[in-house]
């Protein structure tokens, strides 16, 4: 699960922050520190509750649990 804001990209800013469960890093091109990321926005209570494809930096992701 991670935590997608402002660092990320200036699209997640402010109250369009979300918490991410990526399902796949997709391997298209892109430029450098950048990538897209598949998977699921969730709720507070951590359900799934929408089905995206993100273009993020990277370096902005934060890691808020781990993968069980």
């Amino acid at each position: 699960m991670l935590h997608v804001g402002n660092d990320a990209s200036v699209q997640f800013s402010g109250d369009r922050a979300l918490i991410f469960r990526v399902i796949k890093v997709c391997d298209r091109p892109t430029y450098e520190g950048w990538v897209w990321l598949t998977g699921y926005s969730t709720d507070r209570a951590g359900k799934a509750v929408d089905r995206r494809e993100i273009y993020v930096q990277r370096a902005g992701l934060r890691l808020i649990a781990a993968a069980a």
